[in-house]
């Protein structure tokens, strides 16, 4: 499978836009395009699912590792996989190419197309680029695209880059009210929330078809390395539940499939329409936007006091970020209202106006619990703006610079906390709560 990574020089550079733009664009032509992201980004992967009608997936070197990042690459199938960058194309942890999306590109060997904004600027915009190009070798930058751009600058610009960077331009697109995609403060807003988003892609695609050199991006995936995966999934020896809704919808395509290679039959269930949890033997609730939701999560009660019983019980549960406020005993709104939930832990959710905790950390057991053994690194990250009275004590995180604290409420049946976590790494952290999960189905014979 041919592989391109979109990358730019910064966030809000048009790497969204451009790449579901020509995810569709490729799929006119007959090709099996698949996607992936660079990155811990749960929101640009459901634009590619969108787009495609096939799973996107994240590729992230810290949470992963190389081996995992190359075994994600492996479950798609297809001729054309398009990668979308994070941030700026080497903008990693702590200031590194660490987990940068350049990084990505050399692991596996993929050319990458950058795009560029051009903003009152003709030779030195040429400069900006030969410094990427420069600032680590081989940069694997193969062409360059420019975005928002008019058909004059454009004519002006491709002969001064070209010769100047020794990069062919390989088309622009125009200003365009239909790439224009809303954003909150965790970034472009969902796609499901989008109800026109297919024919703003159908219009991106339109315009790249016009104003692009589609050959000549494709020409760029030539020298990928190919790579090949077989697998078949087991016989399911357990069920877990998956909370998955417009509250709850923040879930890594890894995660899923690592529970079913570990022998879990996933059954997805509604925490907002649903009015009890599913016959499972486990529990997954992932992270999402339960603050836009709380007035009905609150009335579910008939759903609320399901999930208490069963967590509360013993039911081996997984419960990040957006899921595990949902646990807790409140949250509290914008306007100061309070609104009941689960109440399996004791906190009240509360907003904040800038991001906690924010970014890549390492978890330091101390000792074993359902998904962690004493004395593991756990890889995880963080990314939310509302914050709890009770964040738990059970674990230590570890920031890159060497900052610790507390976290999180965990034990032989629970991982509730902040923190994300991707089961595509080295830690079987799947296959534990599948195992768990396998404990209580056999207990019920």
């Amino acid at each position: 499978m041919r592989r391109l990574l979109i990358t730019a020089m910064s966030s809000g550079g048009g790497k969204t836009v451009l790449t579901c733009g020509l995810m569709r664009a490729y799929a006119r032509r007959g090709l099996r395009v698949s996607g992936f992201k660079c990155g811990p980004d749960y929101i640009d992967p459901m634009f590619h699912t969108r787009v495609l009608g096939v799973e996107s997936r994240n590729l992230d070197l810290f949470l992963q590792g190389e081996d995992g990042i190359r075994q994600t690459l492996t479950r798609q199938e297809g001729d054309l996989a398009i990668l979308e960058g994070a941030m700026g194309y080497y903008d990693g942890v702590g200031g590194t190419v660490e987990a940068s999306a350049w990084q990505v590109s050399c692991v596996t060997d993929t050319p990458a197309l950058l795009a560029v904004r051009p903003r009152g600027q003709s030779l030195t915009l040429a400069a900006q680029i030969r410094g990427l190009m420069e600032f680590r070798r081989p940069s694997r930058i193969a062409g360059l695209f420019l975005m928002d751009c008019t058909p004059s600058l454009y004519s002006h610009l491709r002969p001064i880059l070209e010769r100047e960077t020794g990069l062919p331009v390989l088309g622009y697109l125009p200003h365009m009210k239909e790439a224009e995609l809303q954003s909150r403060h965790l970034g472009l807003v969902t796609a499901s929330e989008i109800e026109d988003l297919s024919a703003r892609i159908d219009a991106v695609a339109d315009a790249l078809a016009r104003y692009a050199d589609l050959d000549g991006i494709l020409s760029l995936t030539e020298d990928s390395v190919d790579i090949t995966r077989s697998s078949e999934l087991p016989e399911p020896r357990c069920r877990i539940a998956v909370a998955r809704d417009e509250a709850f919808s923040f879930y890594y395509a890894d995660n899923l499939d690592a529970l079913r290679e570990a022998g879990a039959e996933l059954v997805f269930f509604s925490p907002l329409r649903d009015r009890e949890l599913p016959e499972a033997d486990g529990l997954y609730l992932g992270g999402g936007y339960p603050e836009l939701y709380l007035q009905s999560l609150s009335e579910n009660v008939s759903m609320g006091r399901s999930v208490f019983d069963s967590v509360s019980g013993g039911l081996p549960t997984v419960a990040e970020c957006g899921g595990f406020l949902y646990l807790q005993k409140e949250i509290r709104d914008r306007d100061g209202k309070t609104w009941p939930m689960a109440g399996v832990l004791p906190g009240t959710g509360f907003p904040t106006d800038r991001l906690q905790r924010f970014g890549y950390l390492t978890v330091l057991p101390e000792k074993d619990s359902l998904l962690f053994r004493r004395g593991e690194e756990v890889p995880a990250h963080e990314f939310h703006y509302w914050d709890c009275t009770v964040c738990g004590e059970d674990l230590i995180a570890r920031k890159s610079g060497g900052r610790t604290w507390r976290f999180g409420s965990v034990g032989e049946t629970l991982y509730a906390a902040f923190p994300h976590l991707h089961w595509g790494g080295s830690i079987p952290m799947a296959k534990r709560l599948a195992d768990a999960a396998a404990k209580v189905r056999e207990g019920k014979k």
